[in-house]
């Protein structure tokens, strides 16, 4: 990420204080993680500008247009900006504010084809991975030839309980299962 201004710095805190109706409504449907679990930031300084929202993972920028970036020198200032925040590897989605207020979902919608193009693939044991965790465990669980026996047995309150049988290995000795059953 380009370093920024640290007068930038307390600018974004102002602003984030004064957001418009339009950045509101977006920023309620943004932060937390709402959109495919990633974190998105309004007002963020990034080089020499201050942008509405920075999505970090997917390298996206949001920008919220109010009816003065309709006048010409707006206009090239505006795309002077977009390109050198394309020049450092950034993507920016533009919408004016009444896109945002009347056409909510179909900017939602922007938004999260952007994102979802721009993520990578989670690791496979990270939270919301690709459910393969438990494939592999297996798989390791045969390479290293430790193989479970499962029984069942009735439970006083008539439910069935599924119990591990292991070899003599400890579950956290080398070679252990470290306490996962299947």
């Amino acid at each position: 990420m380009r370093p920024y201004d640290p007068i930038l710095k307390r600018n974004a805190r102002a602003l984030r204080s004064s957001l418009t109706d339009a950045e509101q409504l977006l920023w309620s449907r943004l932060r937390r993680k709402q959109l495919l679990g990633v974190q998105f930031y309004r007002q963020k300084p990034i080089g020499p500008y201050i942008v509405d929202f920075y999505c970090a993972v997917a390298k996206l920028v949001i920008e919220i247009d109010g009816g003065q970036h309709f006048e010409e020198a707006h206009r090239r200032r505006d795309q002077k900006r977009d390109a050198d925040l394309r020049a450092s590897g950034l993507t920016v989605l533009r919408f004016d504010n009444l896109q945002v207020l009347k056409e909510t979902e179909i900017v939602m919608e922007a938004i999260y084809r952007a994102v979802e193009q721009r993520i990578p693939p989670s690791p496979p044991f990270a939270k919301g991975g690709t459910g393969q965790g438990e494939a592999a465990c297996s798989a390791a669980k045969q390479e290293t030839g430790q193989n479970e026996a499962i029984t069942s047995s009735a439970s006083p309150k008539g439910t069935e309980q599924t119990e591990a049988n292991t070899s003599s290995t400890p579950p956290f000795a080398k070679g252990g299962l470290g306490g996962i059953s299947s």
